[in-house]
């Protein structure tokens, strides 16, 4: 149902990180389609603004954190740019020291403000090292939801359609509907990396399985460095796509795959903006903290062995752990990869 006319001007504030940032598109998304009237402007990263490209109602103000924005004057600054958009409400989708020193301009001035309840309390439980029993935890776009909920506007996620796919120039890629499969085998913490030399096998496995190119993603020039080496261990299929686009390029890229593999990072999250198939390895950290991408079945997070390593997850974002479980992602088996991998290509109906 779609609800009255309603005009208002919504800031919405999400700085960092990617995957985080990337996780507001489908609650945008779902806000639009109940409330086609509200204008929203999303306060990020100017790095991030391709990822808000496609949301055609929705303007991004781009955040000099490091510059112009810095500290409190900096944010102080910022706020008088802001408010010369004439901001009716403000949705704090972070949730850190920068996110609340702008609110708190803003609630000065009379303006609604609410902020994400980050589910700090739980998450620490799960997170103790030590053997515990898992339980699911909200989804960081359920929380999203939440707060938009707590300014009067109320979500159904069910109501976000995926994003089209974008237009490459990359044809050798895609020629012939190939099968194309994106690999992302880094994160921003080595517990949650998968190991390259097992990448390696997974990427012989699944090429003796089944005919497909494979881009491999990653990011900087250590990261080139290292899948360079993996790509040149075969003969062909496998390029290394790291640094040879834009960020907005290699979004039109991951909108045309035919399936993402990921770690717990920003890619999932950014092709399951687009409706492609997402399977995600999960080393220390662990989907029951609500971070999985958006719409994915739970088979499709294939996760590390907690009778091995039952302190699982150490961490919220896999920075810390005891130092044995450092390769406690690699009991997750190329075997196993490659196996969901073409369960999920072998059906089209894959978000069951």
């Amino acid at each position: 149902m779609i609800a009255k006319k309603d005009n208002r001007h919504l800031l919405v504030i999400r700085l960092s990180a990617m995957g985080d940032v990337a996780m507001l598109v489908p609650v945008l998304l779902a806000l639009h389609k109940t409330y086609p009237h509200i204008r929203v402007t999303v306060l990020t990263k100017p790095h991030f603004k391709p990822i808000f490209s496609d949301l055609s109602f929705v303007n991004v103000y781009s955040a000099d954190v490091k510059g112009k924005h810095k500290g409190f004057f900096g944010l102080r600054k910022l706020y008088k740019e802001l408010v010369l958009l004439n901001i009716d409400a403000v949705a704090d989708t972070h949730n850190v020291l920068r996110s609340k020193i702008l609110s708190f301009f803003f609630k000065l001035k009379g303006i609604q403000t609410a902020t994400l309840d980050k589910g700090r309390k739980e998450k620490k439980q799960l997170t103790t090292w030590k053997a515990k029993k898992l339980f699911q935890l909200k989804s960081s776009h359920e929380r999203y939801a939440l707060v938009f909920k707590e300014l009067g506007f109320h979500l159904n996620l069910n109501e976000a359609l995926a994003l089209k796919s974008k237009p490459t120039n990359e044809l050798l890629f895609f020629k012939n509907e190939n099968v194309v499969i994106g690999i992302a085998p880094f994160a921003s913490f080595e517990g949650k990396a998968y190991p390259l030399h097992l990448m390696e096998k997974t990427i012989a496995l699944l090429q003796s399985k089944l005919e497909c190119e494979i881009l491999l993603f990653g990011g900087g020039q250590n990261e080139k460095e290292k899948l360079d080496i993996l790509t040149a261990s075969f003969y062909s299929g496998v390029h290394n796509i790291t640094n040879r686009y834009n960020f907005k390029e290699e979004l039109a890229i991951i909108s045309n795959l035919s399936l993402m593999l990921s770690m717990d990072s920003g890619n999932g999250h950014l092709a399951a903006n687009y409706g492609i198939p997402v399977l995600t390895i999960w080393g220390v950290t662990h989907p029951c903290l609500g971070f999985s991408p958006f719409r994915q079945p739970p088979k499709n997070s294939l996760k590390a062995n907690r009778e091995q390593f039952p302190f699982i997850p150490t961490s919220v974002y896999g920075n810390k752990m005891p130092e044995n479980y450092r390769k406690a992602i690699a009991t997750v088996t190329p075997d196993a990869i490659v196996k969901r991998i073409l369960e999920i290509l072998d059906n089209p109906k894959f978000l069951v």
